[in-house]
């Protein structure tokens, strides 16, 4: 949510007093911001009447977090430090007229990244952080403008979140500035995830007469439509489309059809609908509305927009794009929406007209926008796929000095990535690489391919923003001892069908949905599905227990759709459904007044429902298999069963050996003869006994320095087996019904 204007661009998020409290925060205290990449801010108290989950966060912060209004944020406390040297970057005009001091005085008290935006305007809040000397200074040496220019974090020293000091060092970098780009205009001035094009590498004409909307002519000279890797093929039919619309209306009328055109492009946020439409329309005269900017005015001059963007084409001819159209022409319709697409349809019945519109959610948008007489054709644009991301890496860096780059490796450890999250990873990139040859006085930067990897830890896809993903890192299933028949099933039900699928078409067969785990609880079946993860390089969506659960009719559906449609967005990918018999219990057998029969109906629709499951693996795990639905067990669905049987010895071993590696063992600890006399112990129980035996060694002298076998004896006695021989018996027996 935005926050007041006072704190207008002054990098302050305001959290609930509970919610300080709760993370043990002083306010002004520094904190980390998660949203599509990590940044930070400084924290404030919000007021009374703010909602414990709601953070205030001013546009600038939301930029800097990759977050839209009413997105979801991941906030914890962060370990700032005090900047010793920043380094930022901002317009020609900037540079040369705001000395070094006065850009310390407006820096002071924030706290900052590599790679965010920053405004001049002070803190102007909190203790010891005076303003009115910085703001008259600024603009006696800028004059107005200070209060609207905008800076660029490039290096800063030491890295990770500082805070700027009095004593910081703060100066420009070399070079030219933001102030040296021509600028794209849009409606109310904004940009977006979904243009991803850099200014510099457009050359635009505006005629800016029109109130609220700008008429775009001038071909990108970065993105021309054979430069559209992964979406050639939509790109030629919009292009004949618009051909024979705009340009031969009288073939399609000798033929008896009308001869106007109305598309509605769909696609994952960030995918490069609007450089689509822009590139193919781009030799046309094209009238720009941005969908977000106006549909947040009242109705009144959301009308007026419209109608001036439709009175812009009338007699004129040419395209009227309007960008995240679902923002204006929501659904639920508003009562204007009628009027706006009165005005549309008016828009696109004129001659030579052609109406296109782009969303990245098609169920939100307005259903009568789909009339035959507006928006009658669909155009989808799909995730791009490892061989396109490695091609828009290309692109993305064709002009930039690099060193030995494996883009293999990139694109293999960035499913689910768009164009706009591409670009994204390399800015992050070059920002690496920039702070390191400031620090190492370089004549000669150069990207290397250790930050476009460091990148990757920072960039999070936009198709994931806001989701609960497992910490995967670098495991494997090679890194997972014994239960080889396990790792079998697993690979053959998961990795198979995404690392072969010439394999299954050749052989007719379709490879499997879903995968049951089942087993004793801490066996690892959860350390499974990270090393599966891991291995195959996926994205991971979890669902714990009833977290679907939602008493308000329909909610809980739309949660289920929502999941898989985010998975679908991140392809290939996995949904690790855990607990999954609170999940889909039994139907007709609960007193929760439907619900659960509701989200067992709707998993069992999108498992094998219309709309197909592509490069999607749908992975359940319990300990009470018995308790499921039959119905979510059968073939098509979570077809193959797997059982997590319990460690034996040998495996006990391994677990032992790997839990402690950061243990001081003595060498009389000998963990063979251990494993081999923890009969019955899940995996669980050796991490926990080594954990407890560690422990017993700070009972015995707080300051020891290591963990000896009269520990582990001490500890034994302590740590009871927690595995029960008949459910594990049970559960052993259950894949032979």
């Amino acid at each position: 949510m935005n926050s007041s204007a006072a704190d207008a661009r002054r990098g302050v998020i305001r959290l609930h007093p509970e919610v300080l409290t709760a993370l043990g925060l002083r306010e002004w205290d520094g904190i980390t911001l998660v949203g599509a990449r990590r940044t930070a801010a400084v924290a404030g108290r919000a007021p009374a009447d703010t909602p414990a989950g709601t953070a205030l966060l001013d546009d600038v912060t939301l930029s800097n977090a990759g977050l839209r209004e009413n997105a979801t944020v991941v906030v914890s406390p962060a370990a700032v430090q005090g900047a010793r040297h920043i380094s930022v970057s901002g317009s020609r005009h900037a540079t040369q007229s705001i000395p070094a001091t006065t850009l310390r005085q407006a820096l002071l008290g924030k706290v900052v990244t590599v790679g965010d935006t920053v405004s001049l305007l002070p803190r102007d809040l909190g203790p010891d952080i005076p303003s009115s000397a910085a703001s008259q200074a600024l603009s006696k040496a800028f004059g107005i403008a200070w209060t609207s220019e905008l800076l660029t974090v490039v290096a800063t020293e030491p890295s990770g979140p500082v805070s700027v000091q009095p004593n910081s060092a703060v100066e420009w970098t070399a070079g030219a500035g933001a102030g040296n780009q021509p600028a794209v205009v849009r409606v109310n001035g904004r940009g977006g995830p979904d243009q991803p094009l850099v200014p510099s590498h457009l050359d635009t004409v505006c005629e800016t007469d029109l109130p609220g909307a700008v008429t775009v002519t001038g071909t990108p000279a970065g993105v021309r439509v054979e430069e559209l890797a992964g979406a050639r093929q939509q790109a030629a039919k919009l292009e004949e489309w618009l051909s024979l619309a705009l340009d031969e209306p009288e073939l399609l009328k000798a033929l008896g059809a009308a001869p106007h055109l109305g598309v509605l492009i769909t696609g994952p946020a960030g995918v490069g609908k609007a450089t689509l439409a822009r590139a193919v329309a781009a030799p046309r005269r094209v009238v720009e509305l941005d969908g977000p900017s106006v549909g947040a005015a009242e109705s009144g001059a959301r009308l007026r927009e419209v109608a001036a963007a439709v009175a812009a084409t009338s007699g004129k001819g040419g395209v009227l794009l309007i960008t995240d159209i679902d923002a204006l022409l929501p659904e639920p319709a508003e009562p204007v929406a009628t009027l706006i697409l009165d005005q549309l349809r008016a828009a696109v019945a004129e001659p030579c007209v052609a109406l296109l519109a782009t969303t990245a959610h098609p169920a939100a948008v307005d259903s009568r926008l789909r009339a035959p007489d507006l928006c009658d054709r669909e155009l989808a644009l799909a995730l791009p796929t490892a061989a396109v991301r490695k091609a828009l890496l290309e692109q993305l860096l064709a002009k930039v000095p690099t060193g030995e780059l494996r883009l293999e490796e990139v694109t293999a450890s960035s499913p689910g990535f768009v164009v706009a999250d591409l670009a994204a990873l390399c800015r992050e990139a070059a920002l690496r690489a920039a702070a390191r040859a400031s620090r190492d006085d370089s004549t000669d930067p150069r990207l290397e391919h250790e930050d476009l990897m460091g990148a990757l830890k920072v960039i999070r896809p936009l198709s994931r923003s806001g989701t609960e993903e497992l910490a995967i890192g670098s495991l494997g299933l090679d890194d997972v001892g014994d239960m080889a028949e396990t790792k079998q099933a697993l690979t053959e039900a998961v990795l198979w069908p995404l690392r072969h699928p010439d394999s299954f078409a050749r052989l007719g067969i379709d490879p499997p949905r879903g995968v049951l785990l089942y087993g004793p609880p801490g066996c690892g079946k959860t350390f499974l599905v990270r090393a599966l993860a891991g291995s195959g390089q996926l994205s991971v969506h979890t669902v714990k227990g009833a977290e679907l659960m939602d008493k308000w009719v329909g909610s809980s559906e739309r949660a289920v759709r929502e999941l898989f449609q985010r998975a679908r967005d991140s392809a290939p990918s996995l949904i690790f459904l855990d607990e999954v018999d609170a999940l889909a219990p039994r139907r007709g057998q609960s007193s929760d007044s439907g619900v659960g029969d509701r989200v067992v109906a709707a998993l069992l629709t999108e498992l094998d429902g219309v709309e197909p499951l592509r490069d999607v693996v749908v992975l359940g795990a319990t300990n009470r298999p018995e308790l499921i639905d039959p119905a979510l067990l059968r073939p098509g669905r979570l077809e193959r069963l797997v059982f997590v049987p319990p460690p034996d010895a040998q495996a006990r071993e391994a677990i032992l050996r790997t839990a402690g590696r950061s243990v001081p063992l003595t060498e009389s600890v000998d963990l063979a003869r251990l494993a081999a006399d923890l009969d019955g112990f899940s995996a669980a129980d050796c991490a926990a006994l080594l954990r407890e035996a560690a422990l017993a060694a700070m009972r015995r002298d707080v300051l020891a320095a290591d963990v000896t076998a009269e520990d582990i004896a001490a500890a034994r006695q302590a740590v009871r087996p927690s595995l029960d021989p008949a459910q594990v018996e049970a559960l052993r027996r259950y894949s032979e019904r």
